[in-house]
């Protein structure tokens, strides 16, 4: 079946978000992501606090009620004290910001005027203290494809979360060695017109990233979320492509999925 996505009121855009080699964002740990056994091992539980504004975030206080243990493991080769948050953080890692703001004006983004680390709440454990550090780089950016402009809005420099290993009923086992690793994350506007040019879109991105030096290399660097919606159908985000010509199959399957349950009068969530 021909699918003609201007019809469906088709809207699309990408997350890219790409690691960086050398040093860990916020200490001096080597972004190695070690698989050698873990030498280090500490629990936590999350304990839901107020912010700024005095207010407690409801989605931390619920998960908090559930009592779950987060058990951490790392090798001591590229995990410290930050990592397990029994030490404040360095000073942002320069090497890392400078990298950043290369993409950024290779992206046509104006950089701003003054950068800012921002804490964002994190209560899935994937941050053993409970928040994820984030700088907005850049804004207003774009790229010219072979079928129109792709506005880049946002470029933002992050660290890494733990990687998940295991889950249980009442705990959550990560992985240290991939938390706090420099993380370079764009974001498009949704102007991607179809499945095709989707792929087109995180090509000519990932071609910029690779003409950068410091840019890790190897499955698992770089990850693509898609978010996709048509009209009467449901907003929904793909994440973590790592090959690039899974993009269109994936995103025609999902409009196609979205479509039949249109027509059935399903829900869609």
């Amino acid at each position: 079946m021909e699918i003609n996505y201007q019809e469906l009121g088709f809207k699309c855009g990408l997350e890219v978000h790409q690691q960086l080699e050398g040093k860990k964002l916020f200490c001096n740990c080597p972004t190695l992501n070690s698989d050698k056994a873990p030498d280090i091992k500490v629990e936590r539980r999350l304990r839901a606090v107020a912010g700024e504004t005095g207010d407690i975030d409801i989605a931390a206080e619920f998960e908090m009620l559930k009592n779950k243990r987060f058990i951490y493991e790392g090798d001591s080769k590229d995990v410290c004290i930050i990592e397990i948050d029994e030490s404040p953080p360095n000073h942002i890692n320069t090497q890392a910001l400078e990298t950043t703001l290369k993409v950024a004006l290779l992206l046509n983004a104006k950089i701003v005027d003054e950068i800012q680390v921002m804490r964002k709440t994190v209560i899935d454990g994937s941050n053993v203290s409970g928040f994820q550090r984030t700088a907005l780089i850049a804004m207003g950016g774009f790229i010219d494809t072979s079928i129109c402009r792709v506005r880049i809005p946002t470029i933002c420099l992050e660290e890494e979360a733990a990687q998940k290993i295991e889950e249980g009923k009442d705990f959550v086992r990560y992985r240290l060695d991939r938390l706090g690793i420099p993380l370079i994350e764009i974001a498009t506007n949704s102007d991607i017109k179809n499945p095709e040019h989707a792929k087109e879109v995180a090509s000519y991105i990932g071609m910029i990233l690779r003409s950068v030096e410091s840019v890790k290399r190897g499955l698992g660097t770089i990850r693509q979320d898609v978010n996709i919606s048509i009209e009467k159908g449901a907003r929904t985000e793909i994440k973590g492509f790592q090959d690039l010509k899974s993009i269109p199959k994936v995103i025609e399957y999902e409009v196609k999925r979205q479509l039949d349950a249109i027509k059935q009068g399903k829900k869609l969530e």
